[in-house]
């Protein structure tokens, strides 16, 4: 039962779709399958890692430290920018021809989300909550040692299956409309993309630096 309520608040923090899921859709419009869900996967194992430092409570602390959290933030959001400039940059330069996507593409998509992810406050703070709504440590409190890993383990593995999933269902779903669209609406919805992520990216050095005016 923990293991499938961890997989939906896995799929429930994945869900919402924000620059990551703009992100997601555009490389898989533009790459095609594989480069989608390799940047789904990155956000997928941040979330593991985010979902591993809630039930140790490191990411409670970490929340603690204003500097810290500004510093994520505007680290995130110019990293955004800078990612919305490099989509925009890319669409004008496509060829109209489905182009084939190597490994090493494939392994960026997956480094570039998984920092990015990482770098995000807000996944700090949704994981707090998660952990704070079924408290994986406090079911070994008072049992045998090592006892509280053994509650702890299925939640992040679920964690991941949860998030793993809506990223497959997204990525699918995208590259099967994919080859029925024309070349001029794919460098449209490129370009869309690459302004809701920067704008994303914007409010987010913004809301950091203003905390310094």
């Amino acid at each position: 039962m923990l293991f499938i309520k961890s997989v939906a608040m896995g799929f429930s923090i994945a869900a919402p779709v924000g620059p990551i899921g703009m992100l997601c859709i555009q490389r898989t419009l533009s790459r095609g399958f594989r480069s989608g869900f390799a940047t789904g996967i990155g956000a997928a194992c941040a979330d593991m890692v985010y979902g591993l430092l809630g039930a140790l409570g490191i990411a409670a602390i970490a929340t603690t430290l204003p500097v810290l959290t500004i510093a994520l933030k505007i680290g995130g959001g110019v990293f955004l920018v800078w990612l919305a400039w490099t989509i925009g940059r890319e669409a004008a330069t496509t060829p109209s021809a489905l182009p084939e996507t190597p490994h090493t593409t494939i392994a960026r998509d997956f480094l570039t989300t998984f920092g990015l992810t990482l770098s995000n406050p807000m996944t700090i703070l949704s994981f707090i909550g998660v952990f704070a709504a079924l408290g994986p440590l406090s079911a070994g409190q008072g049992a045998p040692e090592g006892a509280g890993w053994l509650t702890v383990w299925p939640m992040i593995a679920g964690i991941f299956v949860g998030s793993a999933a809506w990223w497959l269902g997204l990525s699918s779903a995208t590259a099967a409309l994919r080859r029925k669209m024309p070349a001029s609406f794919m460098h449209g919805i490129a370009h869309l993309s690459a302004i809701v992520i920067a704008v994303f990216g914007g409010i987010q050095v913004v809301a950091g630096v203003s905390y310094f005016i």
